[in-house]
């Protein structure tokens, strides 16, 4: 597992370089964090006609069309709050199980093969899943399917940059905004930073306070998941 978790790191650190570097091969500066308008996004998901209605958006990223923007991916991202089978804490039963493969010091071929497999299921039933795309990263660069790899790294930088790009994550006026409470400490360990502690902060903020090498004080990450909580209520009344 400690390669597992190296290679996956070293994937982490590659995809926030690129997406940070994303904007500078176009513009002279990197943007500053916009906070999504989830209500507008939502009306041009569901509207048809729009560039961004929901089905033709997830049809260009399924065809690993390279040419979508960092706008492209916000709507992408945030526009799955708003689709039927939105579910931010569903569980993985196949991830669950399968964890004594990925524990597993050193992969056969056939065991890599078999994470693919079983990334690939898991992507199949939440295609954000980070964790899930990671370890297949990581499993088809390790066959040597460098190609195939490239184009699942390139979604992860982009889908990581729409998330960073919604704020700073420095106080709750910037949050981070997550559609997934998982997707949290993915964020965490893009920033190359270790979670201390957690607790939620009224109205609808998870709080998590990291670690960060090379920086004896502790720093506050702020995430909020107003909407997230709010359709997770509407579709799941009971709970």
């Amino acid at each position: 597992m400690r390669k597992l978790l190296i290679a996956i790191i070293g994937f982490f650190a590659v995809a926030v370089a690129l997406a940070s570097a994303a904007p500078a091969s176009k513009t002279a500066k990197k943007p500053e964090p916009v906070r999504p308008d989830l209500e507008q996004i939502k009306a041009e998901v569901s509207n048809p006609r729009s560039k961004y209605y929901y089905p033709k958006l997830m049809g260009r990223y399924q065809e690993n069309e390279t040419i979508m923007t960092l706008d492209d991916y916000r709507h992408l991202y945030y526009g799955y709050l708003f689709q039927e089978d939105f579910n931010p804490y569903r569980h993985n039963a196949i991830a669950k199980a399968k964890e004594p493969l990925y524990y597993k010091q050193n992969h056969t071929r056939a065991e890599l093969d078999s994470i693919i497999t079983y990334a690939h299921m898991g992507l199949a039933d939440n295609p954000f899943d980070l964790t899930q795309m990671n370890f297949l990263i990581f499993a088809l660069r390790s066959r040597g399917k460098v190609n195939l790899a490239n184009i699942w790294q390139f979604r992860l930088n982009h889908l990581l940059e729409a998330i960073v790009s919604s704020g700073t994550g420095t106080d709750p006026d910037n949050a981070w905004y997550v559609i997934d409470p998982r997707h949290e400490y993915n964020i965490i360990n893009f920033q190359n930073a270790v979670a201390k502690s957690q607790h939620y902060q009224e109205p609808y903020f998870d709080c998590i306070e990291v670690e960060k090498k090379g920086s004896a004080e502790p720093t506050t990450y702020y995430f909020n998941i107003k909407n997230l909580l709010e359709e997770y209520y509407r579709k799941f009344p009971e709970n």
